[in-house]
């Protein structure tokens, strides 16, 4: 009996269950209307605000690194070992790690430098800076420009009361204290910048998303140089001062065996006849310094050509793969899923509308 009494039970919940679904479902067909509505609505207000968000254009370029050797100095050692000197142990690389080159990107001086770059969106006729390119040539919804009224008045009444300070322009910005323009300016750039290392293949990424198609390509080839100009300053730092360092000593080195050389030519011709021991003593010394300075010559000169040869050995190659190209269609919005999202927002809305708020509306109004 406990058996037959459960599946009853059983039986009973199910069919409960059903007659509920079914009324839920008759309460929603009876509120197609209302469903209806809604979702028409939803498909001209989300028409309206797919329109009016302007569109964003993402240029992308792919560089390859020069793949570097390991625990040797390749041919830089090659050549020392000619000149006679060894440099086995010594690590001929000061390179920056790739997982680095976001945070590159993002720093405050590397988006200051990109302050004057002089760019042309498609719709203007001259070529304008990006800080007043993203200052004044900015396309915001106009929702946006409701929302940041009362802020930008504020702002205006402020900078009335405020001394501006001196010598900070767009072009030459104080790295150290910018001014709150100037904040707002590079953290909007940095949010444009996107840049990606693939640990596999050591590939560099970098994205750059702009409201002008030609803004964006120009934008994306200027960060990429400026990278490669960075890591290249980087790498090349040390090896360029060891240089100016070596040529340095090379003219000091020369300018003595030359005087060296000039003494022990000029004594030797003005005492052609004299025989006397001191004098042969004299000549001697003055040929074993010439002679020394010559040696001293030589070598710091095969440390100049080293020193040039080390210059080139840690400056970096990089391989474009992906160069930058206009692109010629925008990356957002994406009008369908906007469109998409306001129609299923609006449909669940008025689903829990008929199914749930309705009743409770109704009985807190009796109430």
């Amino acid at each position: 009996m406990n058996e037959i009494e459960k599946q009853q039970a059983v039986s009973k919940k199910t069919e409960v269950q059903e007659i509920d679904l079914l009324e839920l479902a008759q309460k929603v067909w009876d509120g197609k209307k209302l469903i209806f509505k809604a979702c028409g609505v939803a498909v001209v207000l989300g028409l309206i605000v797919a329109f009016s968000i302007p569109k964003e254009y993402t240029t992308t370029v792919v560089l390859a690194p020069e793949a570097k050797a390991k625990g040797g100095a390749g041919n830089l050692g090659a050549l020392a070992s000619m000149a006679g000197i060894n440099i086995g142990s010594v690590s001929g690389d000061e390179a920056l790690s790739p997982e680095i080159y976001p945070d590159i990107v993002k720093s405050t001086p590397f988006l200051v430098d990109l302050f004057p770059v002089k760019i042309k969106p498609i719709s203007e006729e001259k070529a304008v800076g990006l800080f007043e390119y993203m200052d004044k040539h900015q396309r915001t919804p106009w929702w946006g420009i409701i929302t940041s009224a009362p802020f930008k008045a504020v702002g205006w009444a402020v900078s009335l009361f405020k001394d501006k300070p001196q010598g900070e322009t767009a072009d030459k910005p104080d790295v150290f204290r910018l001014t709150q323009e100037q904040a707002e300016i590079a953290k909007g750039i940095s949010d444009r910048i996107v840049t990606s290392v693939d640990k596999k293949n050591g590939m560099i990424s970098i994205s750059v998303t702009m409201q002008d198609p030609l803004v964006s390509a120009t934008l994306t080839d200027t960060v990429m140089q400026n990278l490669q100009d960075y890591i290249t300053r980087y790498r090349t730092n040390k090896a360029k001062q060891d240089l100016e360092y070596t040529e340095k000593l090379y003219k000091e080195a020369q300018q003595n065996y030359y005087e060296a050389q000039q003494k022990y030519a000029n004594f030797a011709d003005s005492n052609l006849d004299i025989v006397m021991t001191g004098y042969q003593t004299r000549l001697e010394r003055l040929q074993n310094e010439a002679t020394l300075a010559y040696g001293l010559y030589n070598q710091i000169s095969q440390q100049l050509q080293l020193a040039k040869a080390k210059v080139q050995e840690v400056t970096p190659v990089y391989t474009v793969v992906q160069p930058a190209s206009v692109p010629l269609r925008p990356a957002s919005p994406q009008k369908p899923i906007i469109l998409i999202g306001f129609v299923f927002l609006a449909f669940v809305g008025s689903v829990g509308w008929i199914l749930f708020i309705k009743d409770l509306v109704k009985q807190f109004k009796r109430s």
